[in-house]
């Protein structure tokens, strides 16, 4: 299917890059596309008993489509407010209410709560991952418990800032470079755990 298509499916409208209100710190909207979701969703990592947050969650793609294929609940983080009602608008669009929370905060700002899943897609500058890395590190001392870390298309400061940090563990790679013509390095997800 296309990714018109699977937004018809879910009855959402997320396609196409935005690009409006990027600066240094924050990067464009761009959705991830379905078929990378449906291979993450495909994987052992993620269950129905899971609570996992989307950071930079834009429209909210992800966060809904997790959501719909796993039943998992989702927290959708996005600074703008203009993404932010679309997500609102496409939550509503496609009825899936429960189990799915959209947040109009910073990401550096929001208090991580009983969350245990985290998916990046490049959303913001490495200043503020350390920033955020270190909400998620605060609620895994409040409460210990397994955490992952999800980073599609991670850039090479990324990872070279994850594969140092003393806090995270490299656990997987999903490669979905098969899924895209080319041999993009980069099309992959990286799977990190919190260790403490």
């Amino acid at each position: 299917m296309t990714e018109s298509n699977w937004d018809d499916q879910l009855g959402i409208m997320t396609v196409g890059r935005d690009g409006s209100h990027s600066d240094e710190y924050h990067f464009p909207y761009e959705p991830t596309p379905y078929r990378v979701l449906e291979r993450l969703a495909d994987s052992s990592y993620l269950s129905e008993d899971n609570v996992a947050v989307d950071y930079g969650c834009g429209k909210g793609r992800v966060s809904l489509y997790l959501n719909w294929k796993i039943g998992c609940r989702t927290v959708g983080v996005e600074f703008d407010g203009t993404l932010y009602s679309q997500a609102k608008e496409n939550q509503n669009r496609c009825g899936q209410i429960d189990g799915v929370e959209f947040l109009c905060v910073s990401a550096e700002e929001y208090a991580v709560k009983d969350a245990d899943r985290f998916y990046f897609f490049n959303p913001f500058s490495e200043e503020i991952l350390k920033t955020v890395l270190g909400r998620i590190m605060d609620s895994y001392y409040d409460e210990p418990r397994e955490m992952l870390l999800f980073f599609y298309y991670p850039s090479d400061e990324y990872v070279g800032y994850l594969m140092t940090a003393d806090e995270l563990m490299f656990v997987d790679e999903i490669d979905c470079r098969d899924l895209f013509s080319g041999s993009d390095e980069r099309e992959r997800i990286l799977i990190f755990e919190v260790v403490g």
